[in-house]
C-alpha cells in the first residue's frame, strides 16, 4: 500500500467480512482487525487478496 485510496479501499475490503467489528489500517503495510469467531482469517486475508492486495498472518508470517 502505498497511499491513502489503498488504505480506504483495504479498510472497506475487511469491512465487508461478516463478523468484522472494527478496521484500523495503516501505511505502509499494516492492519489491525477486531472481529468476531465467525470471521476466520483466511476470509480477512482473502478480502486484502480480492481487493488487489497481499496479505498474511503478521504474527508469523503464514500465509493460508
Amino acid at each position: 500500500m502505498t497511499c491513502n485510496h489503498c488504505v480506504r479501499h483495504v479498510s472497506d475490503a475487511l469491512r465487508g467480512v461478516p463478523g468484522v467489528a472494527k478496521v484500523d489500517v495503516a501505511l505502509p503495510d499494516a492492519a489491525e482487525v477486531v472481529h468476531d469467531d465467525s470471521a476466520s482469517l483466511a476470509q480477512l486475508i482473502e478480502a486484502v487478496r480480492s481487493a488487489g492486495y497481499d496479505a498474511c498472518h503478521a504474527a508469523n508470517g503464514t500465509r493460508p
